[in-house]
């Protein structure tokens, strides 16, 4: 069965500098569909109307983090199957291990180099089961 091209992807970050540059990186080098949000009650009002193939969340947000903006994504709406990533400076290996059992595809290490991320997540998305 042929899996699904990843098009549009539900990005949250609370760091609008980062946030800029991901997203212009994503869309320019990627191809993708941007839906860019500052935090995850953002991104809890954004993703009905997003339809993300691919939920692509910071770890460190104040109030909701990355983790809780996913536990409530998953509860709100019918996205369980919605593959995430995390993006994090937090990225030993308890830490990513800790991600993944939270049911993260994989987890990309910030600082990220803007004209390989998109590259990072489509190795990830391609190697998904």
């Amino acid at each position: 069965m042929e899996k699904a091209p990843l098009k549009r992807i539900l990005y949250v970050e609370d760091e609008p500098d980062i946030r800029l540059v991901a997203k212009m990186a994503l869309e320019a080098v990627g191809g993708y569909q941007v839906f860019d949000c500052a935090s995850g009650l953002e991104a809890l009002a954004m993703a009905p109307g997003a339809k993300p193939d691919l939920l692509l969340l910071d770890v460190m947000m104040p109030g909701m983090d990355g983790p809780s903006t996913l536990k409530a994504l998953r509860e709100t709406f019918a996205i369980d199957d919605t593959p995430v990533i995390f993006m994090t400076a937090k990225v030993q290996a308890a830490e990513v291990a800790q991600y993944k059992a939270l049911g993260a595809l994989d987890v990309i290490a910030k600082p990220f180099d803007p004209m390989q991320v998109s590259a990072q997540i489509e190795r990830i998305w391609a190697a998904r089961q």
